[in-house]
Order: structure tokens, then sequence, then C-alpha cells
């Protein structure tokens, strides 16, 4: 159970949003933390303490405005993490090789393996084909609608007709390395785990997952503990001190070794 750090990107800034509220139009989230440091400063920090398999999200849109600026700061952190951290967010066939020549450890994908919400498996494919299975991470962030949780695309904002399940991880993993999972919908409210996401994610458990979401104390921690029967590793983000939360950075990084 191990603690993979992020770098969430919006806007050319270093961020720390809730999940749910983020828009294309006019580039709009709703705020926890606007960091005055770049993602370059947050990079050096994980490599300090030897964190490995951390995320740098780009949230904006390929074609924003700011898109550019996001990728700037991307390019930066994979420069002074080699190796160390995952980048995502508008990674396509055409662009992985890209980030991994550059020093990513991995591409995490999502939107680009789903079409009118549905899975393109040709995309799938020629995804997997440049990266090579062992280096793409798919994530598999999700929402519940009518009790069962749905994979959602497009920075959250659109659900797919594909509902997570033991079948739909399978599916996947055949393609991939690891997955990425956010709950959405308690994404950075540190308001507790979703436990029956924790509990399907845990009782699967074929190939690493890494959980995000609604983390918010030790408590939750030895909830997810629990729930993901050990096997799930763990992202924690508005809730840490070094995002403007309570929890000690310091002490997360030695609990997550």
């Amino acid at each position: 159970m191990r603690f993979r750090p992020c770098i969430d990107i919006h806007n050319g800034k270093v961020k720390q949003i809730v999940g749910g509220s983020l828009a294309d139009r006019n580039n709009a989230a709703k705020e926890n933390f606007v960091s005055e440091y770049d993602a370059a400063f947050y990079s050096r920090l994980y490599r300090s303490y030897d964190l490995k398999g951390g995320h740098i999200i780009i949230l904006n849109a390929a074609g924003s405005e700011y898109y550019e600026a996001d990728r700037r700061q991307a390019f930066g952190a994979m420069k002074e993490y080699p190796h160390g951290l995952q980048v995502g967010g508008g990674i396509t066939a055409e662009n992985a090789v890209e980030y991994l020549e550059a020093g990513a450890s991995h591409v995490i994908v999502t939107s680009y393996v789903f079409k009118n919400g549905r899975v393109n498996y040709d995309n799938l494919k020629r995804l997997a084909a440049q990266t090579g299975k062992d280096r793409l991470v798919i994530d598999l962030s999700c929402r519940k609608r009518d009790g069962e949780y749905y994979i959602v695309t497009d920075r959250w904002q659109k659900f797919t007709d594909v509902k997570l399940d033991d079948e739909v991880l399978d599916m996947f993993s055949e393609y991939c390395g690891e997955f990425l999972v956010h709950a959405v919908d308690v994404e950075g409210k540190a308001s507790g785990i979703e436990k029956e996401l924790a509990e399907m994610l845990g009782e699967w458990g074929r190939i690493p997952v890494t959980y995000a979401g609604g983390i918010g104390s030790f408590d939750d921690l030895e909830e997810l503990k629990r729930c993901g029967k050990e096997r799930l590793d763990f992202t924690v983000g508005s809730a840490l001190d070094i995002f403007g939360g309570k929890l000690s950075f310091e002490s997360i990084a030695v609990f997550g070794k």
C-alpha cells in the first residue's frame, strides 16, 4: 500500500481542485488550493523522499489557451525526476512516446480510449503498441449513477456507458500495467473514501491499482487499507499540508513507503 503523490496542473499552475467541478467552458474549476510553486518544485520534493509512481495530470483540454502552459509545467517536472512520475492528460498514440522520452515512467490515458461513451479498441491497441503494456496506465476514474460506478472521461465531465466491474477490469488489464481510479464524487473533498469502490478494487487486485479520492485523515487510510485488502496504492491531494491541508506530507510519505 504505497503512497503515490500527485501534481495536478490547471491553467498553467499546480492546483488542488474539487474533481467534479472541472469544466472546459472558461477553463473553470472549484479550487481548493493554488500553489505559489511550480510543478518542478513538487517533483524535486517527491524525488527527495524517493516516492515513485506518482502522477502528473494535465487538466486543461488540448486546444485550451492554457494547454501549452500545462505541458511546460509537466515537462519541467519530468526533467527533475526522470522515470519517477507518470503523466496523463491528452495522451494519444501520436504523443505518448514524446512523454516517455522526456522522462515519464508511464503515460496515463482515459478519454482517448473511449468514443461516444464506448471503448475505442482501435485507439487502445494503437496506444499500447506505442508504449508497451508495462508503461501504460489506464485511468478508470468513475462516478456513481443509479447505484453503479461508471467510467467518466473528458476531465470527469462525461459519463460513458461502461460500468466498472470485474469484467471490465479484466479486459483493460490485458493492455496496461496499472490502473488509476479516482472516486470523482469525493475527489478533492477530504470527506472519506468510497468504501464500495475500494472493496471492489481490492477484491479484484490482479495488477497494481492506485485509488484516489476523499482521503482526509489517517482513519481514512486505515479504512482504505481494510476495504482494499492492503492491495491498493493511494493518492492524497487536498488534505496534505503541502497543498494547504492539515495532513503532514512527511507522515504520509513515511506511512506509504
